[in-house]
């Protein structure tokens, strides 16, 4: 019974400093409109080498809306290219307990953000922020994880 109850313990501390390793912001959120309170859309987010990246795997269009809309506003090689599939977010890297010093597209209007991350609540939501110049100058959104 000793033997167990060591194994037990070993295990918990052992195991105890990954425990956090999961907050991240990689995985799949549904986006929530800052000025509507309304899901927009699903957007996962992947890391490759330490960068951070964001792309739309599904919007929530209003019945009768173009399904597959393009991005009519963008410049470059995102002009007129389908939303859904688009990545939005890019070139983020952590820093401490936020990752920034990347940016984010906004489709509605075509303009590509500066942008940083934070993972909140229990890794349960995460607050988005796009800005110019400086964080004091922008728009957050909170992202709700989805399982």
């Amino acid at each position: 019974m000793k033997r167990f109850t060591l194994l037990a313990i070993l295990s918990t501390v052992l195991i105890a400093p990954f425990a956090h390793a999961d907050d991240t912001p990689v995985g799949l959120w549904k986006n929530i409109d800052d000025k509507t309170g309304k899901p927009k859309a699903l957007i996962r987010i992947t890391e490759t080498g330490g960068e951070y990246k964001g792309k739309i795997e599904k919007l929530f269009l209003e019945p009768g809306a173009d399904q597959n809309p393009k991005c009519t506003e963008c410049d470059g090689a995102n002009k007129d290219q389908p939303i859904i599939g688009m990545t939005i977010l890019f070139g983020l890297k952590k820093d401490g307990d936020e990752y920034n010093g990347g940016k984010i597209i906004d489709p509605a209007n075509g303009k590509t953000y500066s942008s940083k991350l934070t993972v909140v609540d229990n890794n349960k939501k995460l607050n988005v922020r796009g800005y110019i110049g400086t964080p004091f100058l922008g728009r957050s959104q909170t992202w709700v994880r989805e399982q």
